[in-house]
């Protein structure tokens, strides 16, 4: 699982999953090249990871709504000469995202932040791994690891969100189905130098309302919503060595709330 020699990138580095792949990267041993929005404190996390693991950590701050700024971050790292063998597309809005007209009720959700959430969650997706690939085809153990979501393959349960604040907006739902499926595509198109996968990740403990989080435990065959912690396997196994032949495939750590 030795990821000695290996160069990471990870989008959403400073959020809750962010830190944690990014954490998991670097004890294997891969050095780091962080990304996230302007404003992002990198300082902490990577002062962190290079005093503990001794690797390299570089930042960088990029708005992934903007076509512009993904495409220097691209030419940022091809102009390197130092290659990159792991991308991970972490960066997303969610369901919680503080965002008009996102987690209102259907009649209430806009256009406008619609496209928003398709730019960031699938098209920045879309033009990394493009802008990458050049790269990645000629790395190391290539993988490529797209964060997902249950809800890119279910649809909700509205029922777990009577009355709380709490939403689960369209374009969430749509975007990570799309980025589930470019998975399937890519894989294909990109083999057999790049392995792409995805994961989706279930609910994530993060103090929702006590009776949200009730129903949802109720609902999952391992009785409790998940922790970042649970997520440090299934990084390592798709970013190292041990998944060399696993391509095309949607991991879902869900704790079996889909099984039913």
């Amino acid at each position: 699982m030795s990821l000695k020699g290996r160069r990471a990138l990870v989008t959403g580095a400073t959020g809750g999953l962010g830190k944690i792949m990014a954490e998991t990267l670097a004890e294997l041993g891969s050095d780091l090249v962080l990304i996230d929005q302007p404003g992002s404190d990198f300082e902490r996390l990577s002062d962190k990871l290079s005093q503990r693991w001794g690797s390299r950590i570089q930042h960088r701050h990029c708005d992934l709504e903007h076509q512009e700024q993904r495409a220097e971050l691209i030419d940022w790292i091809s102009c390197s000469g130092e290659g990159i063998n792991i991308l991970i597309n972490n960066a997303a809005f969610v369901g919680t995202s503080e965002l008009q007209g996102w987690a209102v009720p259907f009649a209430e959700q806009t256009v406008i932040t619609w496209r928003r959430a398709i730019e960031v969650n699938l098209t920045a997706a879309f033009h990394l791994c493009q802008g990458l690939a050049p790269l990645l085809k000629v790395a190391n153990g290539a993988s490529i690891i797209n964060i997902a979501s249950i809800y890119g393959e279910y649809g909700p349960d509205w029922s777990l969100y009577e009355g709380t604040a709490m939403s689960n907006p369209a374009a969430y739902g749509v975007s990570k189905g799309g980025l589930i499926q470019f998975t399937r595509w890519l894989s294909t198109t990109i083999a057999p130098y790049v392995r792409v996968n995805a994961i989706s990740p279930g609910g994530i403990a993060r103090g929702q309302p006590e009776e949200f989080v009730a129903r949802y435990q109720a609902k999952t065959p391992m009785g409790r919503m998940a922790t970042e912690d649970d997520f440090r396997g299934v990084v390592a196994y798709l970013a190292s060595d041990m998944s060399k032949y696993v391509t095309g495939q949607n991991l879902m750590v869900d704790g079996g709330w889909g099984v039913w």
